[in-house]
């Protein structure tokens, strides 16, 4: 004699999950962190306010000082100059690394080896003192008969050679950003164009680049924001940069904490600016990516 098992019914185990009790996930280290960071938080802010040593009344008669905005805006032409100048070399430069000739690919490789290689600080100073090592520079057939010189140091002055110094360097970096962003594209998409006819220049511009920029843009951004932090090198040149003439003021007054946080506080404004524009383009640039 055969028996068959009674399975539940479905109401059954419905009234069955209904009785179950639902108990919320506790995370009590979570709430420990939480109050660890605010504590700690409490803490710097009590500090900033009540330490007569960060001396908030140099910060706020100094901050928007004539000299200071000038250096503020020397420090904008510097970072736009030089992202601008850097990328338009370093795109340059990504298409010969791409390129399928091997002596190019060897160009733009030994470009990017040396200027990554060598210290920015090092390259300012070079291009600085660059009339040390040629008085005069001609312009005539090599090794042959000169049909006009000039003298070195009027072609550079301090600042273009700042100018210099940062976008050759941006450049190398620049290089290597576009690069990996071109390389992240998918072959098939190439191919499925050329198989269509799309002439390459099209498939550059339409296919490759706004598929590119996704992959481009978060290190792009991250490259001008370093550059834009790293343009207080070039106080080595006596430019009047932020940081440098942060250091002129303190030098005569002393007041060393608050001018440096004269210049901070500018850093961060500006760092924060750049990178609400750098959620804007990338959110431009993701559409049709995210649904």
């Amino acid at each position: 004699m055969s028996s068959a098992l009674a399975l539940p019914s479905t109401k059954d185990r419905s009234d069955d999950l209904a009785a179950l009790s639902v108990v919320p996930a506790r995370h009590p280290w979570r709430w420990v962190g939480i109050a660890v960071v605010l504590v700690l938080v409490a803490q710097f802010v009590h500090g900033l306010v009540t330490n007569p040593g960060w001396d908030w009344p140099t910060f706020a008669r100094y901050f928007t000082a004539e000299s200071i905005l000038r250096a503020v805006g020397t420090t904008i032409v510097l970072t736009v100059l030089g992202t601008v100048l850097g990328f338009a070399l370093g795109i340059v430069v990504a298409l010969l690394r791409l390129s399928r000739s091997v002596f190019l690919q060897g160009v733009g490789w030994t470009y990017v080896w040396a200027f990554r290689s060598i210290p920015l600080i090092v390259q300012l100073l070079f291009w600085f003192n660059i009339s040390y090592l040629y008085q005069r520079l001609s312009v005539g057939i090599p090794f042959g008969p000169e049909f006009y010189s000039f003298e070195t140091v009027q072609l550079i002055s301090p600042m273009g050679a700042a100018v210099l110094g940062l976008a050759l360097h941006q450049a190398a970096y620049a290089a290597e950003i576009v690069r990996s962003g071109v390389i992240s594209v998918e072959p098939g998409q190439l191919e499925a164009a050329a198989a269509l006819g799309v002439p390459k220049g099209r498939q550059l511009r339409r296919i490759v680049l706004p598929q590119a920029m996704r992959a481009i843009l978060p290190n792009a951004a991250n490259e001008v924001i370093s550059l834009f932090k790293g343009t207080s090198v070039v106080s080595v040149m006596a430019i009047g940069e932020l940081f440098y003439q942060v250091q002129v003021v303190y030098g005569r007054n002393a007041r060393v904490v608050a001018l440096l946080m004269v210049a901070t506080v500018w850093y961060i404004i500006l760092t924060t600016l750049l990178s609400i524009g750098q959620h804007y383009v990338e959110r431009y640039f993701a559409r049709g990516a995210r649904r």
